[in-house]
């Protein structure tokens, strides 16, 4: 069967043959699957081809959503790989639960959040995804089920959190819960006007707050430079549980035949929402949709970056190194003519993932968005990884759609020891173009 698997940066648009979950299974642990590559795609929401595969074939997973189970009192839920995180929130919420780590949108797959052990604004705290997941059911090509946890199949359950599908096909997880007193948001803006003054204030937020992340004015210069806001938050106490969020009409509806994300239209959208954000600066409650899920409420935003897509580029770097490259990051994107519709810097913590592969370390994570320019905005990527490298940081394989081999391994030294529990029958064009080339 033919379909178009987008991923979110939809850089590389084509067809993509796909096989359904049943049909994939009566292939499992026979000379059917002889030569033939597989590889789980849930909702499309990565930004790269590390949820593609075009030399084999996706197994749409989005269908298999069924919320399975869920305890009241321990707060653990149980689902099938394709169901959302909305779905999840929209389950739990009304019995005070949320989501312990949550990306920013509620519009990915349980399993895909597991595949690539997500992040949120709260990663201090909470860590990442997988520290939450009590176990999961694992479909590998000997045709076998494999219940892994820490506790049982240990290995293959490091390899599987943060594996981007490549051990085999996640068919539902088992996750704890966050007990909350309410979905709204206790929120306070805190403007900076340079990346020194938010160096000195990001930990002692972190000490004092669930999540925190920082906008930055990406593309202001002079006495502006570095300017942005730190956005912290804490869970209210007024016992709001209506998972429902705002209802809104906003979307792109159609392709664009050119990107309306441009240097004059980023600078006046920056200035504007660094004024509006500046105003607030007393603590204020927010809906949880508008403060974890703001991109959320416009359907196909992605669009607005033209046809021929966006890059995502996302490093981390280490805490003693951060305040001088993040600034030389910046500061190699403007000098490059590459304006970023979205810069958002966070803290990492050291709760460490049960992942093999997962991309958080102790250190300071920096998101860029791309509109891609052809070559000039590769060559600019390609700065940063370097610049990522040598600080001693990784660059977020699950965003990426280009880095190259030495970027990946330098990054992700444990890749090896990944290798020898990936499905040999599992494949994506990412693995191809990094772990299993030579560079």
């Amino acid at each position: 069967m033919e379909w178009s698997f987008d991923s979110f940066g939809r850089i590389a648009r084509h067809d993509r043959s796909s096989i359904a979950l049943e049909n994939a299974k009566a292939m499992f642990g026979r000379a059917a699957l002889d030569g033939v590559s597989l590889l789980a795609f849930g909702n499309g929401r990565s930004y790269g081809d590390s949820c593609h595969n075009d030399a084999g074939l996706l197994v749409p997973m989005r269908s298999h959503n069924r919320i399975l189970g869920f305890d009241e009192e321990s707060g653990i839920l149980e689902a099938q790989a394709g169901a959302l995180l909305s779905e999840i929130i929209e389950t739990a919420a009304p019995h005070g639960y949320f989501l312990p780590v949550t990306p920013g949108t509620r519009f990915v797959t349980l399993g895909g959040a597991i595949a690539n052990d997500v992040h949120g604004k709260n990663h201090h705290l909470r860590g990442t995804f997988g520290c939450h997941i009590e176990s999961l059911k694992l479909l590998r090509s000997d045709g076998m089920i494999h219940h892994c946890s820490n506790a049982e199949n240990a290995q293959l359950f490091a390899a599987t959190v943060g594996g981007m599908g490549l051990t085999g096909l996640i068919l539902s997880a088992r996750i704890r819960l966050m007990a909350v007193g309410s979905l709204d948001i206790e929120q306070r803006i805190t403007p900076f006007g340079n990346l020194s003054e938010y160096f000195a204030i990001a930990e002692a937020a972190d000490r004092v707050n669930e999540y925190a992340v920082a906008w930055v004015d990406q593309l202001a210069s002079g006495r502006s430079e570095g300017r942005g806001v730190l956005i912290t938050g804490n869970h209210a106490s007024n016992g709001n549980r209506d998972a429902q969020g705002s209802e809104t009409q906003l979307a792109v509806p159609f392709d664009l035949p050119f990107s309306m994300l441009n240097r004059p239209s980023l600078t006046i959208f920056n200035s504007l929402y660094f004024r509006a954000k500046s105003r607030k600066k007393e603590p204020h409650l927010t809906g949880f949709d508008s403060f974890f899920y703001p991109l959320d409420g416009v359907r196909n935003w992605n669009r607005l970056y033209g046809p021929r897509g966006l890059y995502q580029h996302q490093s981390v770097v280490p805490l003693e190194a951060a305040p001088h490259v993040v600034p030389a990051m910046l500061a190699a994107s403007r000098d490059a003519g590459q304006a970023s519709f979205l810069t958002v810097l966070k803290r990492f913590g050291d709760m460490r993932s049960p992942g093999l592969l997962s991309f958080p370390q102790p250190g300071y994570t920096l998101t860029m968005d791309f509109p891609n320019r052809g070559q000039r905005t590769l060559d600019l990527l390609a700065l940063l990884d370097r610049m990522t490298i040598e600080a001693g940081g990784r660059v977020n394989p699950y965003k990426d759609q280009r880095m190259s081999a030495a970027t990946f391994k330098a990054g992700f030294a444990q890749w090896q020891q990944f290798e020898q529990w990936r499905d040999e029958r599992f494949c994506s064009d990412f693995w191809r173009r990094t772990a299993l080339a030579s560079g």
